[in-house]
């Protein structure tokens, strides 16, 4: 499609003041003029206002719960509370899968959602056993390869039905244990275990994690890291 451009050349008007170096007379703001149509511009100091930006504030999403198959656990106030770092886990988790572009939060992302978040005991295990994050991401796309670069995963990818397994083991592994407190981030990564067909599973075994990291690690379920603001 052919295109073309307009001159918008001003016409001087006002010719009092030849003080200019350059030109030959002062413009005068208020009275110029395009040189094709002769309609005249009102040019105006522009006020700062014009550059605040109008971006609307980001506004983030506070998880309560994670989700499970069983609805009567939602309303139940028996049914144990996720501590905030298996929360955040879990948020991170699905901005893990929506960075590879998968359609679902599987067992995989759950791994590396727990690494991302950093601070709790189970991600302080697996760093000492080295399991990190690039190991997890680089044996997720050796496992499940790399999605279509074209592809947007959702803004929350569903749980794959290990994952979501997974989560329900940990709740069901709480209520058993009749500890109080919050379900930890540990209950978390040994639900993941406790799938053994699943992704996450895999790339645990693949990395060095075994039958008896997982025993020693259930002995700190019910514990989680107080942090020092001192």
């Amino acid at each position: 499609m052919a295109s073309c451009t307009l001159s918008t050349l001003p016409v001087i008007s006002n010719p009092t003041n030849s003080s200019s170096p350059t030109l030959p007379w002062r413009l005068n703001p208020h009275n110029l003029a395009t040189s094709l149509f002769g309609r005249k511009l009102s040019i105006r100091p522009l006020s700062s206002r014009r550059f605040v930006s109008k971006h609307r504030p980001a506004i983030a999403t506070v998880l309560c719960s994670l989700p499970t198959l069983k609805p009567e656990r939602a309303s139940s106030e028996k049914t144990p509370k996720w501590s905030a770092r298996a929360i955040k886990s879990f948020a991170m988790a699905e901005l893990e899968a929506r960075k590879l572009k998968y359609p679902s939060t599987g067992t995989e992302a759950l791994l590396m959602g727990i690494l991302v978040e950093g601070t709790s005991i189970a991600a302080k295990f697996l760093r000492a056993n080295g399991i990190t994050l690039f190991k997890i991401r680089e044996e997720t796309v050796k496992l499940l390869g790399r999605s279509d670069m074209y592809y947007f995963s959702p803004e929350h990818p569903p749980l794959t039905e290990p994952a979501q397994r997974a989560l329900d083991w940990a709740v069901d592994e709480k209520l058993k244990s009749g500890e109080s407190g919050e379900i930890t981030t540990t209950y978390l990564l040994l639900g993941i275990w406790s799938e053994k067909d699943s992704a996450g599973y895999k790339i645990l075994a693949s990395l060095g994690f075994d039958d008896q990291k997982a025993k020693e690690l259930a002995k700190s379920m019910n514990e989680d890291i107080v942090l020092s603001h001192k």
